[in-house]
């Protein structure tokens, strides 16, 4: 097999695993006008291939994802420029799916599709080299979002870092679980004492009253038990508290500073730690932002994942909350993981509260997986993963 033909799917995944796998000289997509006029769209796969080692050809040929008469005619046209042709059936349009099977039939072009429950590829007819072929590929965080058009940026947490700090997350967490009916006030008197500092390395000892304002003028106390015991884990020392005149410390380093003044650091990187402690994942990502560059009638648009994770062809997306859990972010949720990972994709909603009967309905018809307050107190967040990604 010299050459490719793939129905696009909506579903970036499925445009890419056959591809990938038998590696052709050529790839011919059959694709609506969107793609086949949308040359940065087509320069990212370029890109994702040459990511993974090798520069195939690739043709954009637009077709009408509806007409199987029309679609036909143009793979009959294909196949005689491309006699050592295959059609991978996978994805595309159930009018694409006739039209290959009818193209498969009158050429004998070999036909083949893959199945995620099984992570298998099959053979349709005439495609020996498919039968019952396991998919061994694995790809990274980066590669999803590449493969559908994004890019990786930056986020709030430096990755590089993480290994160094991998002990400390779970007594961290604890402490937040402890006051985490105060949390916000917490964090809200550490950012006021230990202002932002742009341009220049952020001063880690700081000094500041005991009482400051928070939101709307009003007024937050230095709670003093809970700095006692971020004083403890070693995430500040020198503590020095002077009731109801002033309060002092220094932040372990500019890395336990960031994460102190963010509410949410604490689940996030207890998450980012389940999913290594899972040992099933190839890739972990602690907020992962994507900019999609090919949103319709806007120049790009940016979200924030706060966890991500891979495990051979499927992604799994976290979303961390500590507070109530809102349609709203469920239905974001959902749309990420399946314009970055597609059917196969994975996605958990995690909240340090209990969740409400309408949010797991909600997340049931989503087929987002919920994990709550009383899972995250037995320590059961690695093993929910494991039971999430199916590999227990």
């Amino acid at each position: 097999m010299d050459t490719l033909i793939e129905l696009y799917d909506d579903r970036a995944i499925e445009n890419i695993l056959a591809a990938d796998m038998f590696r052709p000289k050529r790839i011919i997509y059959l694709c609506p006008r969107e793609l086949a006029q949308n040359r940065s769209r087509q320069e990212k796969l370029r890109a994702f291939f040459r990511r993974r080692g090798w520069e195939p050809e690739l043709i954009f040929a637009e077709v009408s994802l509806f007409k199987a008469d029309r679609i036909l005619k143009q793979m009959l046209a294909f196949g005689a420029k491309y006699p050592d042709c295959a059609v991978d059936v996978t994805g595309g349009s159930d009018a694409a799916l006739f039209a290959a099977g009818m193209f498969s039939a009158q050429t004998g072009a070999p036909a083949f599709t893959y199945s995620r429950r099984k992570n298998r590829f099959y053979n349709i007819s005439g495609a020996a080299f498919a039968d019952n072929l396991n998919c061994t590929l694995s790809y990274s965080v980066e590669d999803f979002f590449l493969m559908a058009g994004g890019t990786l940026l930056p986020g709030r947490v430096d990755n590089r870092v993480l290994s160094g700090y991998m002990e400390d997350f779970a007594p961290f967490f604890s402490c937040f679980l402890r006051f985490r009916r105060d949390w916000p006030n917490i964090i809200t008197y550490i950012q006021r004492i230990s202002p932002a500092e742009y341009g220049k390395a952020p001063e880690l000892a700081v000094e500041g009253d005991y009482v400051v304002k928070g939101e709307r003028g009003a007024r937050v106390f230095a709670n003093e038990a809970a700095l006692k015991e971020l004083a403890g884990i070693g995430f500040i020392s020198d503590l020095v508290i002077v009731p109801e005149q002033s309060v002092s410390f220094r932040f372990r380093d500019a890395n336990v500073r960031s994460w102190l003044r963010d509410v949410g650091s604490a689940l996030e990187l207890y998450a980012y730690m389940a999913c290594m402690d899972a040992d099933i994942f190839h890739d972990v990502v602690s907020s992962a932002v994507v900019r999609w560059d090919d949103v319709v009638g806007h120049g790009s648009v940016s979200n924030e994942i706060d966890v991500m994770a891979a495990r051979g062809v499927v992604p799994l997306f976290l979303s961390c909350k500590t507070g109530d859990v809102k349609t709203e972010a469920l239905n974001e949720l959902a749309i990420l993981r399946d314009r970055f990972g597609g059917k196969g994709a994975k996605a958990a909603i995690i909240t340090t509260e209990p969740c409400n009967a309408a949010a797991r309905h909600r997340a049931a018809q989503l087929e987002l997986a919920v994990i709550d307050l009383e899972e995250l107190k037995d320590d059961r967040l690695a093993y929910r993963l494991k039971v999430i990604m199916k590999a227990i």
